[in-house]
């Protein structure tokens, strides 16, 4: 069984989907096309939005529902990612222009920043994983889901608290507690990308059916925007400090 933190990309989905002989199969390069190509959509829509915040600021909600009812869906719908995915990076593009523009108001240079973080942090991991300095072992993949699952507990109990006025001490301040629950959280993100890559070319291995490339690249892109958002945090606590 293939594990993953990423929830998109559960466990036994490619031994649950393997390709009929007739069918095409999922390959790492189309899986490669494809996360560019979705990468792209939220490229077009985030620039957009970074360059009409008056529309775009309001529509952050929006866009962030729709994204999630569609990730929803992909994930039950696998045979429409070729759809569903393209669909969640243009709103997922929109939800970020519109963020990375409120944080840029606060700290000027911040965007800039984080977007060369994360694909820095990308393209290391990769060449990592790809000379295997980083090995998915039973034991790693077991801790980063735990410590995936973790976090999204914290934040759950974070976002349930909110509505009663009140938010879980330190974590989201600039004092070390806070700094170091971000630097956490970062690490982890980035680590659940090693955890895709790695899931993706056990699929290709396993010959799941071609459509698994959206998917796959889907997967990639979720980790994608949560490092993103996570550095830009991360960056806003450095600056208050």
């Amino acid at each position: 069984m293939i594990r993953s933190g990423n929830p998109a990309l559960r466990g036994d989905i490619f031994t649950a989907v393997r390709a009929s002989g007739a069918e095409s199969v999922m390959t790492i390069q189309g899986t490669v096309n494809k996360t560019i190509l979705l990468l792209g959509c939220v490229i077009v829509t985030a620039f957009w939005a970074w360059n009409n915040m008056s529309v775009s600021i309001p529509l952050i909600i929006p866009a962030a529902i729709i994204g999630f009812v569609v990730a929803i869906v992909t994930v039950f719908k696998k045979e429409w990612s070729s759809v569903t995915t393209v669909l969640y990076a243009l709103m997922e593009g929109i939800v970020l222009g519109g963020i990375s523009v409120l944080f840029e108001m606060q700290y000027q240079g911040i965007v800039f920043q984080a977007v060369t973080l994360t694909f820095a942090t990308l393209f290391s991991l990769l060449i990592a994983y790809k000379s295997r300095l980083i090995k998915v072992t039973e034991n790693f993949k077991l801790g980063v889901v735990a410590a995936t699952g973790g976090i999204f507990v914290v934040y759950l109990v974070s976002y349930i608290m909110s509505f009663f006025g009140g938010r879980i001490p330190f974590i989201h301040e600039s004092g070390p507690l806070g700094i170091g629950f971000s630097v956490f959280v970062v690490v982890i993100a980035a680590l659940n990308l090693v955890m895709d890559f790695d899931f993706i070319e056990r699929g290709a291995e396993y010959g799941a059916p071609k459509y698994m490339e959206w998917y796959g690249a889907f997967g990639l892109i979720v980790t994608l925007v949560w490092l993103y958002l996570e550095i830009l945090r991360l960056l806003a606590k450095l600056r208050e400090r």
